[in-house]
């Protein structure tokens, strides 16, 4: 079972989630006079970065059809 919460599957999907969190916040936060610019740039580089790794980690997992 420790096996399963250590998968690629498994970090797939919570990094899914992650992102999905961060595309809320940022929608949430884009027109709110509170938050500040530099947050929300913090934001979008994270919500990129997290873009990045679940590409990675599907074509980790799925394997290459030219091969």
């Amino acid at each position: 079972m420790d096996a399963n919460l250590h998968s690629p599957q498994r970090q797939l999907i919570e990094l899914r989630m992650e992102h999905a969190d961060l595309d809320a916040m940022i929608d949430g936060a884009a027109g709110a006079p509170q938050v500040d610019e530099f947050t929300l740039r913090r934001l979008k580089k994270r919500r990129l970065a997290l873009r990045d790794l679940i590409e990675r980690l599907e074509r980790q997992l799925s394997p290459d059809d030219l091969a």
